[in-house]
């Protein structure tokens, strides 16, 4: 694959923390305005070069980068104002969509201290998520929301209330529209910690760990909707609004769209454990309605999931089962060491889809890298940088090799190989100077025909520290 090079374009900076990044003609407008979500709650538009609010939701997100107990201190955090998608009718009925961690709602988490398997303790394999009414890390929120004629967002309905184990792996840019089937699709993460504890996204009850399609356009007369985990536990108006298109999700960063003639692909990264980062794609799917899952479930039948998108995780990460290794040795002279694999790993290897692309955490290769977090996925379909046209675009939050400050991102591409087999990835130079500041590439976005990307990138890690986020155009 050929080397790209490209240009960083300022278009906005000293924000906070830059989650999601996409565009939309306001009503009565004619032009597409890029709109910015920062993780703390305040979303901007860029309006002739100026930047303005158009919604702050600060005072409805969870406290973040708190050092409560099951929460990672020092300002590092996953949750916050996560997903933003607009409805395909916006421009005509200003309804958007909100997926944001909702404040007051911290809690204990699910388990009491960090969990690590241990294959010289078999019961580390195999744990159970009790008492979640009271053991939960914080719920997330999935709402509806309009823009009224008098140009002030309301909130009009919440489609889904969940409540999460842990602080991390909650999605990121975790709302977006189906151009197929005109549905919201939610792609949310396994729920957090490592190694997905409770194997909550093979399971097929529950919400973590899944793809989502929701039917928006569906009036359920429910506008608060309970606190729930399981598929099972949602009321059945709700329940027949939903359909599940993938399982085995470790950690994702949404789902990218291309049209090729008259289908489309679709792009998923899935956030690796300690070995790789891996991309995803598949065309042709079938999703499962969440009431044939409960009926399943409830005769204690397995679904018919021919089709039916896995990724394999926690079995597999990208194209590698799942590996625990310790030293289990009595003798502390011994350097031997034990392997151990989930009994996933057996039962999703040949279920579960191949990627299209994975990166190593470490590469000794000169032209490749070592990956940190896969952090954005988006088709591109402009001609304006023609090495890139028709291909994926993606970003990895910090290069491993510069882990020492000042950190840098990177961003490189891969494409669809008609054979379907795994392909390589290069990556895309760029000529931006970031100086001594660290530059952590946190997200990625597009416009509504794929033509224009863009690229979301933070001083820091750390939630706490504000201002230090900057949005790129990507150009040649």
């Amino acid at each position: 694959m050929i080397k790209v090079k490209v240009r960083l374009r300022p278009i906005v900076s000293k924000i906070n923390l830059p989650t999601v990044l996409k565009t939309a003609i306001l009503p009565g407008d004619t032009m597409e305005k890029l709109f910015i979500a920062t993780q703390v709650g305040e979303i901007f538009y860029i309006d002739n070069g100026v930047i303005r609010t158009f919604l702050d939701i600060r005072t409805r997100i969870i406290k973040l980068g708190a050092s409560e107990q099951g929460v990672s201190s020092g300002g590092y955090d996953e949750r916050g104002l996560l997903g933003l998608a607009f409805h395909p009718k916006f421009y005509n009925n200003g309804l958007f969509y909100l997926h944001y961690s909702v404040a007051g709602t911290q809690g204990p988490g699910a388990l009491s201290e960090h969990f690590k398997p241990n294959p010289c303790e078999p019961r580390t394999l195999s744990l159970r998520w009790a008492n979640r009414e009271t053991k939960y890390d914080h719920i997330d929120s999935i709402e509806e929301w309009i823009l009224q004629s008098n140009s002030k967002p309301q909130k009009r309905r919440t489609l889904l209330n969940l409540r999460r184990p842990f602080f991390n792996h909650n999605g990121v840019n975790s709302l977006n529209f189906s151009p197929e089937t005109g549905k919201l699709v939610l792609t949310t993460g396994d729920g957090g910690s490592g190694y997905d504890p409770f194997n909550l996204s093979q399971d097929d009850m529950e919400v973590a760990g899944k793809i989502v399609e929701i039917d928006v356009d569906k009036n359920t007369n429910i506008y608060n909707p309970p606190v729930v985990t399981r598929f099972n536990e949602l009321p059945v108006p709700i329940q027949e609004t939903l359909t599940v298109i993938a399982k085995g999700v470790r950690n994702i960063t949404g789902i990218s769209y291309q049209r090729y003639y008259n289908q489309y692909i679709k792009y998923v990264g899935n956030v690796g454990q300690d070995l790789v980062e891996s991309i995803f794609s598949f065309v042709y799917y079938k999703p499962i309605p969440v009431t044939q899952l409960i009926q399943a479930s409830l005769r204690n039948t397995n679904p018919n999931q021919e089709g039916f998108i896995n990724f394999g995780w926690r079995g597999w990460e990208g194209a590698f089962p799942t590996s625990i290794i310790r030293d289990c040795s009595t003798n502390p002279n011994s350097d031997e060491k034990t392997i151990a694999y989930y009994n996933e790993a057996l039962k999703t290897s040949v279920l579960r889809l191949q990627p299209l692309t994975s990166y190593f955490h470490q590469d000794p290769r000169h032209d490749k890298f070592g990956g940190t977090s896969l952090t954005g996925v988006q088709a591109y379909m402009g001609t304006g940088i023609p090495a890139l046209t028709r291909n994926v675009v993606f970003t990895d939050l910090a290069r491993r090799e510069e882990s020492r400050p000042p950190v840098r991102g990177v961003l490189a591409y891969t494409r669809v190989r008609t054979d379907g087999k795994l392909n390589d990835f290069s990556m895309i130079e760029t000529d931006y100077h970031f100086g001594s500041q660290s530059a952590y590439y946190v997200s990625l976005g597009t416009n509504l025909d794929q033509t224009k990307l863009y690229l979301g990138v933070n001083g820091s890690m750390k939630v706490t520290d504000f201002n230090q986020g900057t949005v790129f155009e990507i150009v040649p």
